[in-house]
């Protein structure tokens, strides 16, 4: 957390937004623009930023935009549960609200009641057969969930044995 002073010397410390955070599984990720899952992307990659970081980020970018397009931005992306902020002195520091594997996770659960009928199995065979996922990489696929399925029985977490854990 950061710390401010205030004009009579207290300190105060950055809090987390105290703003209600909608439920962010009833987003769909796939209603998320290519700008704003340009930010985000640009979020998970560096943690913290402040809009104007962000702007500087998208300008290097060649995505200029005026600094109250990028604060919109991001507040939406807020608003959608995708982000959070803490307040460092006046300035807003944005961060994900979680990981990018958790939001690729909820598309794809999308895309599985869409196409699939809610079905992974159909989903890894249409990956296979459109050259997407390949033979090897569904053959490790089965070995980590074969692994995990392990681990749970005896209690271990098989990502830190793998690790030397």
């Amino acid at each position: 957390m950061m710390s401010n002073v205030t004009s009579d010397g207290e300190k105060t410390v950055a809090q987390p937004s105290t703003q209600p955070t909608p439920d962010v599984i009833g987003h769909d990720p796939a209603e998320l623009g290519e700008l704003e899952r340009s930010v985000l992307q640009m979020l998970w990659q560096h943690g913290t930023l402040s809009a104007e970081q962000v702007r500087e980020e998208l300008d290097q970018q060649d995505r200029p935009l005026k600094d109250s397009t990028v604060r919109t931005v991001l507040r939406r992306l807020e608003e959608k549960g995708y982000l959070t902020h803490v307040l460092d002195n006046r300035t807003f520091l944005y961060s994900p609200a979680e990981p990018a594997p958790m939001v690729a996770g909820r598309a794809v659960k999308r895309i599985l009641e869409w196409f699939c009928e809610g079905s992974v199995e159909q989903l890894l065979v249409g990956m296979v057969d459109s050259s997407v996922l390949d033979r090897a990489e569904l053959k490790r696929l089965a070995e980590r969930i074969a692994d995990a399925q392990h681990a749970k029985q005896s209690g271990k977490n098989p990502a830190n044995e793998k690790r030397g854990k």
